[in-house]
């Protein structure tokens, strides 16, 4: 029992994050199964508010994996990522105040995230989800004005 097995994967929780799982949901389901590096690029640059702590998260797996296991951090993969709600109705709840001296409950809801990446490929294809998605905003620039030509071969003057 001295020897040690090899392990493949390693694990990052984040537990009691203050965003709804739905609006993490959306986010992890973009970065499942790609490669750390690109995963971490698309949630550099996504804009969204949750992606934030999953890029925390991610960062954390990929140290763990390094650290903790002597895996090649440059060869990762998120091989699962998991959202689960948290409590959200019992604590969490807020006081809106509404018409005729009434008050309705806000839920603030919480959720816990699992990441976990391993040095493999994962062997299941990405599942395509409707709604929305999050990716990185392509810009496409024009040519200046006078470098713009017309059909004949002349510059355009307008």
């Amino acid at each position: 029992m001295s020897d040690q097995v090899q392990r493949t994967e390693a694990v990052a929780h984040l537990r009691f994050v203050r965003v709804g799982p739905r609006k993490l949901r959306r986010v992890a389901d973009a970065i499942r199964g790609l490669n750390v590096r690109e995963a971490l690029v698309l949630l550099k640059f996504a804009g969204v508010y949750a992606s934030e702590p999953l890029e925390k998260l991610v960062r954390s797996a990929v140290a763990n994996a390094g650290n903790n296991h002597d895996m090649n951090t440059d060869e990762l993969y998120i091989a699962r990522i998991t959202v689960d709600g948290g409590p959200g109705g019992r604590f969490t709840k807020r006081l809106d105040p509404r018409a005729q001296g009434r008050a309705y409950f806000k839920r603030k809801r919480m959720s816990h995230v699992t990441v976990v990446v391993s040095e493999q490929a994962p062997t299941k294809t990405r599942k395509q989800r409707p709604g929305a998605s999050v990716t990185v905003a392509r810009v496409t620039r024009r040519a200046p004005a006078a470098a713009r030509t017309t059909t004949a071969g002349s510059v355009d003057k307008a």
